[in-house]
């Protein structure tokens, strides 16, 4: 239960300030910026890898727990934890944007800006790069070292940064899923949801090419 409890939290904390930056981003007509939005993605990954880390591994994420799953560093039993824990985080942090920021249609939602196979193979793209850097970073399903939340803040901030206009650089089902419930926003959630979750696969059969089964 604590480690539902942690990755509730962080998911939660994740979606908050996270989409969070976007809204206010809209509603004080750009203060924050395309920059601050990817880099408070950045470092609240940064943030709550390091205030649950130890405790769950501080995954936030469904596509992240099914890749560690894969990559058989965590139990098929606890999958179904984490995946709802995460969800229920995300929604929960939607409702709060939307009791505090009502005016927004979207509550950063993530929506293609092009086509949907060109965000279909740019989230697989992202979150492929992504877990495989969490894969080399970690120990069993847990982050490794005072370099592992750096690494993988770094990393979300920077995809977020070139990714973000076109795809919304989601990488995350919960996160995706949060806002399109709330706002009511279904019309692309599929891609967000399919395309992280083959890309996490995707990066572990990478990772015991590189590693010789060492890291898988």
């Amino acid at each position: 239960m604590k480690r539902g409890v942690a990755e509730f939290i962080g998911t939660f904390g994740l979606v908050f300030a996270g989409t969070g930056a976007i809204v206010v981003n809209e509603v004080s007509g750009g203060a924050i910026t395309h920059v601050g939005v990817a880099l408070t993605f950045g470092l609240i990954v940064l943030v709550m890898i390091y205030t649950f880390g130890d405790i769950s591994g501080a995954h936030l994420n469904p596509a992240v727990t099914v890749g560690f799953w894969a990559a058989r560093r965590l139990p098929a039993g606890q999958v179904p934890l984490y995946v709802s824990s995460q969800v229920l985080g995300a929604v929960a942090a939607s409702v709060a944007l939307r009791v505090l920021f009502p005016q927004s249609k979207l509550l950063g939602a993530t929506m293609p800006a092009g086509s949907e196979v060109q965000s279909l193979v740019l989230e697989l793209i992202l979150t492929f790069l992504l877990m495989l850097t969490i894969l080399n970073v970690s120990t069993g399903a847990k982050e490794k070292g005072i370099t592992a939340g750096i690494a993988v803040g770094a990393l979300i901030g920077l995809e977020a940064m070139f990714g973000g206009p076109i795809s919304g650089a989601s990488m995350n089902p919960a996160r995706s899923f949060g806002p399109a419930l709330v706002a009511g926003h279904w019309e692309h959630l599929w891609l967000y949801l399919v395309a992280p979750t083959v890309g996490a696969v995707g990066a572990m059969f990478a990772c015991r090419c590189v590693r010789e089964a060492g890291c898988c």
